[in-house]
């Protein structure tokens, strides 16, 4: 064929992309790619009516941008062609190789999948993506590439697709960017998704920055010229410009800051690009000479680079006219990787990545280790959003090591970072030599010493306030072995009653054989566990052990709270008449609080189920009388709950913070909150931590005295919600 050949076949869009870059590419493999690939897709549209084989092209030319790569953008072209013809991967195979191949079914492999719930769908999605990554990141690149171009594109779907997508880009796609680096394709599905998901704001702001972009370019030529003049006069060879923000990025600080645009100060923000790390370090010196720093704005990202490979140094001045202007340092090198993440680390003469790239992708590795251990969806999820898709600080060990974690880790994430056992006995904490709280967040260049002591253990009250993954799955392993041993006791107790009762002596062996019969886990020791978590009946075991034994015709009644001892302690504020020390649980569908009248029902294997009596899923539980107990609300002030209330108000700028205000008043804290504009108005939802009823109440009052609040209550779903004890007790919210 040629390279003529191929430059005749290959659409132009993509040699625009590729040019300056050919001699690293074999354009013959590539046009045989686009080839296969158009004849596959042949008579496919897409939903704004062109050719299949358009969108194959766009992801190619973006990859032509960010890597470059043969195999890479082969896999591009043919990314779509197993999922959408009657192609094989054997075929695929055959035709372009082995490393081709992998590439397009792992790109495959995480679009084909069903789930039985939205979470599981998720979840999986998540786990095939960092699969994916720790096997081969180009997989991931590609894919970031496809989202690209399909949100570049999302004006053609319906209303409800744009959003779905918009959604996953922001929660998934731009957050994995993020992460990997790639700041140019995550900034732009940010702004993408902001577009789709929050039109209104996208348009107001988009209209307010191109409307003052005279005004801003006027300010950062004013702090170029002069930061340019100093900078070569010190003998330093650089490149200087302004760097404009990106619309997300803006509306995300003048939400969290609740300021308007004009007062978001680091919107004006100048890059300085300069040859090597000694003249960063320079040019620094520089600029604190010459300008007034803002001490707590300054960052080293060269000797402590991001987990994503970025490097700059990042410091905030008062430039001309006392503006504070946020100037970023690095070298070319560094802007490349600033940009391209990962992508700029491929060793193409080798085929492979660098040795730096694989350090950091051991990390998604590690993070497939958790799920592993998971069960839920949802707690796997909770980990990704945790250690994925957050900021990280930089603290260190009194010997001077280096330790990242997420942004508002406490000393027990640090703990558990340095080693398990140093977390599972970490008896308290010294933050730069003084005694600080193990609920205390971290900042960056904090110097953290753990104290340790053998009589020490994991405490359920820190899953309220650890950050990490890591952390929070080492204290339930811990917890989970904990009770499952009470558990086996308990087990063991409730058997022997009931051998006492039958008065039946079984051997080892009839246990061993019910344990077999039963299918439980463990053994004997497991079946004694599911007896005493609930999980099977004492009547269904002893008829496993003794199917000849007869039912004694007169029962005994043992009163529960004789049988029930204690397996996992009964929240603080709720006493249950003649059983002080059972498994208790809140249910979410109501959303009980100390003061509200209620009712417990025992669940098997859930202990008693706490609902308030108006609640409408208490109408439809089994009318069982014993099964029903009497609950009292007690007064421990020291325990808090988290209720969900919902507003409606006037969309007046400042009212959140109002209402937050008014909220602090009462000595209570938000967990949580959202806020949704509707026509003529705003609608939001607020997760508070309560002490009981009264407490609510007085929020409630306090709320309803802010201007603009039209009205707000407690919210009465009776559906699924996240009430739980505040601290983060999950052995407590559940639904039934």
């Amino acid at each position: 064929m040629g390279e003529g050949g191929a430059r005749s076949i290959l659409p132009q869009e993509f040699l625009d992309a590729v040019e300056g870059k050919e001699e690293r590419l074999d354009l013959e493999l590539l046009a045989l790619a686009f080839q296969y690939s158009k004849e596959k897709h042949a008579g496919q549209k897409r939903s704004s009516g062109e050719e299949y084989i358009t969108h194959c092209t766009a992801v190619a030319s973006i990859l032509a941008e960010i890597h470059p790569d043969t195999v890479t953008i082969a896999a591009s072209f043919l990314h779509d062609v197993v999922e959408d013809s009657k192609v094989g991967l054997q075929e695929i195979r055959q035709e372009f190789g082995e490393e081709i191949s992998t590439l397009v079914d792992g790109l495959t492999k995480i679009s084909r999948v069903e789930f039985r719930s939205l979470a599981e769908r998720q979840v999986e999605n998540y786990r095939k993506l960092l699969l994916s990554m720790a096997s081969d990141a180009r997989v991931i690149i590609v894919k970031l590439a496809d989202r690209l171009h399909n949100m570049r594109t999302l004006e053609h779907l319906d209303t409800n697709r744009q959003r779905r997508i918009a959604l996953e880009t922001r929660e998934i796609y731009a957050p994995l960017a993020h992460r990997l680096g790639m700041a140019r394709v995550r900034w732009e599905l940010d702004d993408l998704a902001f577009k789709f998901l929050e039109p209104g704001e996208y348009r107001d702001l988009s209209a307010i920055v191109a409307e003052k972009r005279s005004e801003r370019e006027d300010l950062i030529r004013r702090m170029v010229e002069p930061l340019s003049e100093e900078l070569q006069t010190a003998g330093l060879d650089c490149i200087v410009h302004g760097r404009a923000k990106h619309l997300w990025s803006i509306w995300r600080k003048m939400q969290k800051r609740e300021k308007p645009y004009e007062e978001i100060y680091d919107v004006l923000a100048v890059r300085v690009v300069l040859p090597t790390i000694r003249d960063c370090y320079h040019g620094l010196g520089v600029i604190h000479n010459k300008w007034t720093p803002l001490t707590e704005r300054f960052h080293d990202y060269i000797a402590t680079p991001k987990s994503n490979l970025y490097q700059s140094l990042h410091t905030t001045i008062f430039g001309p006219g006392g503006r504070l202007y946020e100037i970023q340092l690095r070298t070319d090198e560094m802007h490349r990787t600033a940009e391209l993440g990962i992508a700029a680390h491929w060793r193409y003469k080798e085929g492979a990545w660098g040795d730096d790239v694989d350090d950091r992708l051991s990390w998604f590795r590690q993070v497939l280790d958790w799920q592993k251990e998971t069960h839920e969806p949802e707690e796997f999820l909770e980990f990704l959003r945790i250690d994925l898709f957050q900021d990280e600080i930089f603290v260190f060990t009194p010997a001077g090591d280096v330790k990242q974690l997420p942004r508002g880790a406490t000393p027990i994430d640090f703990a558990f970072a340095v080693h398990t056992e140093v977390g599972n006995r970490c008896a308290g904490a010294k933050v730069n030599g003084r005694i600080a709280p193990l609920a205390r967040a971290l900042k960056n260049g904090d110097t953290v010493e753990i104290l340790t002591s053998d009589n020490q253990r994991p405490n359920r009250d820190w899953l309220g306030f650890v950050r990490t993954s890591r952390a929070r799955q080492q204290i339930r392993n811990w917890i989970r072995d904990e009770e499952q041993e009470s558990a086996t006791q308990l087990g063991k107790d409730i058997l022997a009653r009931e051998w006492r009762r039958r008065k039946a002596k079984p051997e080892d062996s009839d246990l061993e054989t019910a344990a077999e019969k039963l299918n439980s886990r463990g053994g004997v020791d497991g079946l004694h566990a599911t007896v005493g978590r609930g999980d099977i009946g004492v009547v269904k075991v002893a008829r496993a052990v003794l199917p000849d034994d007869q039912e004694p015709t007169e029962r005994t009644v043992t009163p529960l709270s004789k049988l029930v001892q204690r397996v996992w302690t009964a929240p603080k504020g709720v006493k249950i008449q003649g059983m002080d020390n059972l498994m208790v649980r809140y249910s979410q569908c109501c959303q009980p609080v100390p003061g509200d009248n209620v009712m417990g029902y025992i669940t098997v294997g859930r202990g008693i189920s706490i609902h308030r009596l108006d609640c409408p899923n208490v109408l439809s539980l089994p009318n069982v009388p014993e099964r029903r107990v009497v609950i009292a609300s007690g007064t421990d002030a020291s325990q808090r709950f988290l209720v969900r209330i919902v507003m409606e108000g006037t969309d007046r700028h400042g009212l959140f913070a109002d209402i937050a205000r008014a909220v602090s008043d009462t000595g209570t804290n938000i967990q949580s909150a959202s806020i949704t504009s509707i026509e003529g108005g705003m609608q939001g939802q607020f997760v508070v931590e309560v002490e009981n009823l009264g407490h609510l109440k007085k929020v409630l009052r306090k709320i309803r005295r802010v201007k603009g609040v039209l009205s707000v209550e407690r919210k009465e779903s009776f559906g699924d919600s996240d009430l739980l004890l505040a601290g983060g007790n999950d052995a407590l919210a559940e639904d039934d």
